[in-house]
């Protein structure tokens, strides 16, 4: 009987280690909403279905604990398909993507509009946006959590205000001290 207390034990802590952490993952118009009631920057992750470094990035990254917590806390998270065929309102326009075929799903697609809007040219892409929505940065590729941790950091902080120049960002990039578990 002692034996099946701890097996039941056993199995209830693996299960309940094993639900996984989620970033709060909204759409562009649900995260310019709730800006309105509470301010917030927005990371927006910028993705395709093909794209094999994206799919890296969610895995990997978007679910390392650290990087869960630090995004839901401080930012609201959007995640945009950049070849979806879903309809946006954003910065007094509506985007789409005219050129979408749904049997091109899970493959190269039709480019949204936004996308282009937002001169996203690679995949992944996260664009950073401040608590008005206007675009601070777009950040090309594949980052690892403490690569991420150094860009969430900064735009939550504030600290690009400040960098007028390339040295300013190496002065930064040179000092910061990553705290996000790999």
């Amino acid at each position: 009987m002692k034996k099946l207390g701890y097996i039941v034990l056993l199995a209830v802590l693996t299960s309940v280690s094993s639900i996984a952490q989620e970033i709060n993952w909204v759409t562009l118009d649900e995260a310019l909403e709730l800006q309105k009631k509470k301010p917030k920057k927005i990371m927006m992750d910028v993705y395709t279905n093909w794209c094999g470094p994206c799919k890296m990035l969610d895995r990997n990254t978007f679910h390392n604990p650290d990087v869960v917590d630090f995004v839901n806390e401080n930012y609201y998270a959007v995640k945009f398909n950049a070849e979806g065929n879903e309809t946006v309102n954003y910065d007094g326009k509506t985007f789409s993507n005219k050129n979408y075929d749904p049997a091109l799903a899970n493959r190269r697609n039709g480019v949204h509009d936004l996308t282009l809007y937002l001169k996203v040219s690679a995949y992944p892409t996260i664009v950073f946006f401040d608590e008005e929505g206007k675009i601070l940065a777009p950040i090309r590729g594949y980052q690892k959590p403490q690569q991420l941790e150094l860009y969430l950091k900064l735009f939550n902080s504030d600290e690009h205000v400040n960098m007028k120049s390339q040295e300013d960002f190496n002065t930064y990039y040179n000092a910061f001290q990553p705290e996000f578990k790999g």
